[in-house]
């Protein structure tokens, strides 16, 4: 893709991970390079005569001026083929079991490695023959990557395609050996089992879709509420103890994906420890196997090199995005975009570049468009049979949980899921915490045809008289700070108490109860019916004389909250006995009502 002229030149002035080097006139911006003997990984961003910065993806300490600089031709890129899942990778695909293996505990500097072992062999299965006419996109073959991924091998998207001369029969081959030839206009092009890509070049594609797939994450508060489509975008901030991450697992977990990507961009260690101990052990709920096997991790802390996280985001969007072109859902998921942001903050600094607000760089905004619009749900090149999509979720951090802060401003003019959480309700063991009356989904009238067609035609009406309640409940809060409750008639109390119900019963949801933790559409439906219901009954009863008093005392009202917990997704008929037992106890209170009456009156 790129010419092979390599520039040579010599470093003349270092500042912490940037550059400065002469003679590098050839070179081209974003290209990669070998810096001073140890041959250190770099990046060109900045092309001023023949003098280059580079910004560098080690350690620099012990450079000195003087020392070479040689250019490697190409551009940052990512390998894509068999061997990604299940890996788990530093901020420039490099595998970090590998580096752990060859320097210890810390990372060591100029460590050469592959992404994938290319001498793994697979079971390699063609899927066209001689004589077939291919093209960018077109599958050649399969091979299972993973017990629950079968991985297609595909012509590049660079590739010009083409009539296949040759192509290997069945068997087991290694990554490196030649799997194909392909022929056009005389020109003769050998084909393996895996391509490079440039990260910062969005991998094409044929047709983009509407967001019209709900991505169901089993989370009542997200697929009720405020849901995310498949191809969505979504942002998730928060400040410092809120449950960032731990919300962030359970949509890795559960939502209904093919694959997951993690990046863990600049956290702390010891939170991304965490991540990288427990994700190899999770299961994945849907087939009983390791998660890993569908997963790929991309690990950069806070102590990493700060270049490697700005490129890291990159690195797992170009991987996500190989993945969808196979036709799978992938979630991408960035813990989180702030640290990201600081990292070009830093960079921005070193190159003694003109700040903007906060001393972010000014192209803050356009770096961050340049993410989120990588989402997508498309019909991939190759084929029309396929469909993937890409779900970018950000999670944002910003400090003293100011949402008014460059960043998360930014990112909310480019995502159209905003789950805002909040420290208040984290203070108040209330997990998720997501606020709902800060947040809001863009995506709520593209989602109902799905819930309407696969679920019920009532989620869109329910889930609106749910919320509403909800908003009353924020309204009457002002009016009860100030003259206390017993200033509210009857029905407005009744509204903050099915309020306070739908907080408990379907807002707040236990990612650690084995029961809890995962929450299917159907029985999301149902809770907001049994609530919505109870709220309808109960107006009744008030207006046929029974007192609030009589409401708030059913045994019912426990059953409906506890039915999150008590009854499982296959069991959701149960809840049909809840609302029998409900329609059963407002007989016996009206009942009971009007027989107090008529004994008042004889």
């Amino acid at each position: 893709m790129w010419n092979r002229l390599v520039a040579k030149g010599k470093i003349v002035w270092i500042s912490g991970p940037a550059i400065r080097a002469d003679g590098m006139s050839s070179t081209k911006m974003y290209e990669t390079v070998e810096v001073g003997e140890s041959k250190l990984i770099g990046e060109v961003i900045r092309l001023t005569g023949d003098v280059a910065f580079i910004q560098v993806y080690e350690s620099t300490s012990g450079l000195r001026p003087g020392e070479p600089v040689v250019g490697t031709g190409q551009p940052l890129s990512v390998l894509l083929g068999p061997g990604i899942i299940g890996k788990i990778y530093d901020g420039i695909q490099r595998p970090l079991e590998e580096i752990a293996q060859k320097s210890g505990s810390f990372i060591g500097r100029g460590i050469i490695t592959t992404p994938v072992d290319l001498k793994k062999k697979y079971r390699f299965r063609p899927s066209v023959k001689n004589g077939e006419q291919v093209n960018p996109g077109s599958v050649l073959g399969t091979v299972e990557e993973t017990p629950l991924l079968t991985h297609s091998i595909l012509v590049p998207p660079y590739h010009s395609g083409g009539k296949i001369t040759e192509i290997v029969s069945e068997g087991d081959y290694d990554i490196e050996h030649q799997i194909a030839i392909t022929e056009k206009s005389g020109n003769k092009a050998g084909l393996k089992m895996y391509h490079k890509w440039p990260v910062r070049k969005p991998r094409p594609y044929a047709e983009r879709y509407d967001p019209s797939v709900p991505l169901i994450t089993g989370q009542r508060v997200i697929d009720t509420y405020f849901p995310i489509a498949k191809g969505g975008t979504g942002a998730i901030p928060g400040g410092f103890g809120t449950g960032k991450t731990v919300t962030l697992h359970q949509i890795a977990k559960w939502a209904d994906s093919k694959v997951v990507v993690y990046i863990g961009c600049g956290e702390r260690g010891n939170e991304m420890t965490e991540v990288l101990v427990e994700f190899p052990h999770l299961i994945d709920p849907r087939s009983g196997r390791p998660l890993m096997e569908r997963t790929v991790l991309v690990a950069n802390t806070s102590n990493m090199p700060v270049a490697a996280r700005e490129a890291s985001i990159y690195t797992g969007v170009t991987i996500a995005e190989y993945y969808r072109d196979m036709g799978y859902d992938v979630v991408l998921v960035a813990d989180s975009t702030s640290r990201w942001a600081e990292a070009l903050r830093e960079m921005s600094g070193r190159l003694e570049e003109m700040p903007a607000e906060e001393g972010y760089p000014s192209y803050l905004a356009s770096r961050l468009a340049e993410f989120y619009e990588r989402a997508g749900r498309v019909r991939p090149l190759g084929s029309a049979d396929r469909t993937g999509s890409v779900t970018l979720i950000g999670a944002v951090s910003p400090s003293g949980a100011d949402f008014t802060e460059p960043v998360t401003t930014h990112t909310i003019r480019f995502i159209k899921t905003f789950w805002a959480l909040d420290t208040r309700l984290a203070y108040s063991r209330h997990y998720p915490s997501i606020n709902w009356m800060q947040s809001y989904s863009g995506y709520l009238e593209d989602v109902s045809k799905w819930w309407k067609q696969n679920v019920s035609a009532e989620w869109y009406d329910l889930r609106a008289e749910s919320y509403n309640i909800l908003q009353r409940e924020d309204t009457l809060k002002e009016i009860v700070r100030l003259l206390g409750p017993e200033a509210l008639p009857e029905e407005e109390k009744l509204v903050l108490e099915v309020a306070r119900m739908i907080k408990i019963g379907i807002l707040q949801q236990n990612s650690f109860d084995k029961i809890d933790t995962y929450c299917g559409p159907e029985k999301q439906l149902k809770l907001v019916k049994l609530m919505v219901k109870f709220f309808k009954e109960a107006q009744k009863a008030l207006k046929q004389g029974s007192s609030l008093a009589d409401v708030r005392s059913m045994p019912v009202i426990t059953s409906i909250i506890k039915a999150k917990f008590e009854i499982p997704d296959d069991q959701i008929v149960k809840l049909e006995e809840i609302d029998r037992q409900m329609i059963k106890e407002f007989s016996q209170t009206i009942a009971g009502e009007q027989e107090q009456e008529v004994k008042a009156v004889a």
